[in-house]
């Protein structure tokens, strides 16, 4: 098991980009964006293999669903799809609030959302 990466919400997911880029070798991939919610994002990745998801959303914007500017989430791989709906029917079993998931998202992520004993968000993906 390992932190695939950690997720921020920026109100200019661009400026956000550049500054990484520019500043801490990061390597931009592809936005993704929804046009059904008006979510975007970006990855960076760095030479270590760290990756930070930069994030963009109306409803976060807003102040909704409890979030807000800054980080977002932390997100652990699994593995594989098997490890991610095993360790999220345990987490289930013993309380741990279930989010989401697990289920495939838009860009292409099999993962489930639940939350730690304090309220963070911990994606399980593969």
């Amino acid at each position: 098991m390992h932190i695939d990466h950690v997720a921020v919400w920026t109100p200019d997911p661009e400026r956000f980009v550049s500054f990484y880029t520019r500043h801490f070798a990061a390597t931009a991939g592809p936005r993704y964006t929804n046009p059904r919610t008006g979510f975007k994002s970006y990855f960076l990745s760095f030479d270590s293999g760290a990756r930070l998801e930069v994030m963009r959303s109306p409803a976060v914007t807003a102040g909704a669903d409890g979030q807000r500017f800054g980080y977002a989430h932390l997100a652990v791989s699994v593995g594989s799809e098997v490890a991610v709906d095993r360790l999220t029917e345990q987490l289930r079993i013993t309380g741990a609030p279930v989010l989401d998931g697990p289920r495939r998202t838009g860009d292409g992520y099999y993962e489930s959302v639940v939350l730690d004993p304090d309220g963070n968000r911990i994606e399980i993906t593969v």
